[in-house]
């Protein structure tokens, strides 16, 4: 992201122009009715649904290889899941919620009145440049805003594919899409939009949240982390092993809640790494021209990823890399094998950064105490994966450790069930969306307070005396 303000403010200037209209639009129209947000939502989800197999075609081009099942499975249904749930849910949301009065201020009402916050923007990343830009967009729409998008630079043909089938189903006074590198995102995110909703890493977060402080614009981030797995003492080895392969290897690791380390009981090490193997083989029995194992997004991402490996290999870590014998140059389709890194040290780039990769360090523990120590001693991480049949071992892991969502003896699941809040925790994120959380995300829940014909609070009032140190003692009594 830029430092030059003057650079920025040139970038942003189109951008800003469209903010005004949207402004402008939403004063003269004010809240869209339940009839207008259900329009605009089926709108969206029928768009995505027409263009589902140009978007994994654009997907797989960016990426340089993603199944077309991977795409629809992961960018694509999530959107149509989350525009039925909306549709389904949006009158009860909407509705103003009745809450208690205290005694004292009886026979008032008082209730919850949500509004609309105006002109909201959404930063999307390039893992899943299509969920992860309509989705929150989704929400905005039900909350009963207008939306700008700032889809990312790493997927350019996803992102004009995008910007062309949103403008084909919205005017700009609604829905508006920026497109542009880096320098566009960091003028983007300076906008004085009414909350502005960003998924990508944790240090472009902290960017992102300090640009948005000098508007007071308030921000939704949903980071990411390094999300641990936990094998409990009573794990089932092959079907654990499995589940995590497929959280792990999906989208080659390129997800901001793929289990990031394995932390295993001592005892089952070798077994777990031995079950590990044998999953991926199984759902990748090849890799170089198997159309199913996503490529690493970009050059420097491969790089970055290889050098992470050399360094864990050079400091004397156990590799265990799951490579057919038959498999070519890997580096020349930018493929990473999947690949186990046994007890690395916790100074290493494996350990400190989020992987975003095929990789798994995988460290042995003697106690489970010991592996909720572990977890809680680190920032706090997107998600967390325990696996185990007890549930007196299982709830301890929930109530000791620290993440934004869990998922129990699978991986990934939480994300799409959309009654539970998505979001991070510290360093993971701050706020949740999905579902009625999503909503609330981007709406302001406005308290409102009615009061009765019989007035009370003349009992309150100066001049004071005995009636007053009478009623006084009686609210401080209660």
């Amino acid at each position: 992201m830029p430092t030059d303000p003057i650079a920025a403010a040139s970038l942003a200037k189109p951008a800003a122009e469209l903010l005004q209209r949207q402004r402008r639009a939403f004063a003269a129209h004010g809240a869209p009715s339940l009839e207008e947000r259900r329009a605009d939502i089926s709108r969206l989800r029928d768009a995505v649904k027409r263009e589902a197999e140009a978007i994994a075609a654009a997907i797989s081009e960016d990426f340089g290889g993603r199944a077309r099942q991977e795409s629809l499975l992961a960018d694509v249904w999530p959107v149509v899941a989350a525009a039925r749930h909306a549709l389904r849910h949006l009158p009860q949301w909407m509705k103003a919620k009745s809450v208690a009065v205290p005694l004292e201020l009886m026979p008032g009402r008082a209730r919850i009145l949500p509004q609309p916050l105006g002109a909201v923007g959404i930063i999307a990343p390039g893992n899943y440049p299509v969920q992860l830009a309509l989705s929150p967009m989704i929400a905005a729409l039900a909350a009963g805003n207008r939306v700008m998008l700032k889809p990312s630079e790493l997927t350019p043909r996803t992102s004009e594919l995008l910007a062309k089938m949103l403008g084909e189903s919205f005017p700009e006074e609604q829905v508006a899409v920026v497109l542009g590198g880096s320098e566009t995102g960091a003028a983007f995110a300076s906008m004085p939009f009414d909350h502005l909703f960003f998924t990508g890493s944790t240090a472009v977060g902290r960017r992102v949240m300090q640009a948005a402080a000098k508007n007071l614009t308030p921000v939704t981030l949903e980071l990411g982390g390094k999300s641990p797995c936990i094998l409990g003492p009573d794990a089932d080895l092959a079907e654990a092993a499995l589940r995590v392969a497929h959280g792990k290897l999906l989208n080659a690791g390129q997800t901001c809640i793929a289990p990031d380390y394995a932390l295993v009981p001592r005892e089952k090490l070798e077994g777990f790494v031995t079950a590990f193997a044998a999953a991926a083989k199984k759902l990748y029995p090849k890799l170089r021209a198997n159309p199913d194992y996503t490529a690493i997004i970009n050059g420097q991402n491969y790089a970055r990823l290889a050098a992470a490996l050399d360094e864990a290999r050079a400091a004397g870590a156990r590799i265990v890399a799951v490579d057919p014998a038959d498999e070519g140059d890997m580096a020349e389709v930018r493929k990473i094998a999947p690949t186990l890194v046994i007890e690395p040290d916790d100074g290493l780039t494996l350990m400190r950064d989020e992987i975003f990769g095929p990789i798994l360090p995988v460290k042995a523990y003697d106690r489970l105490d010991a592996a909720i120590a572990f977890v809680n001693a680190r920032p706090r991480p997107l998600a967390l994966y325990y696996f185990g049949a007890s549930a007196r071992d299982r709830d301890k892991v929930l109530a000791g450790a620290h993440s934004g969502g869990v998922t129990v003896n699978d991986t990934l699941s939480h994300i799409a069930v959309e009654n539970l809040p998505f979001g991070g925790v510290g360093p993971s994120g701050l706020g949740a969306y999905h579902g009625e959380d999503g909503f609330r995300a981007f709406s302001h829940r406005k308290g409102v307070m009615i009061q009765g014909s019989l007035d009370t609070k003349k009992l309150l009032r100066p001049p004071y005396g005995r009636l007053f140190a009478a009623t006084i003692r009686f609210m401080m009594s209660r």
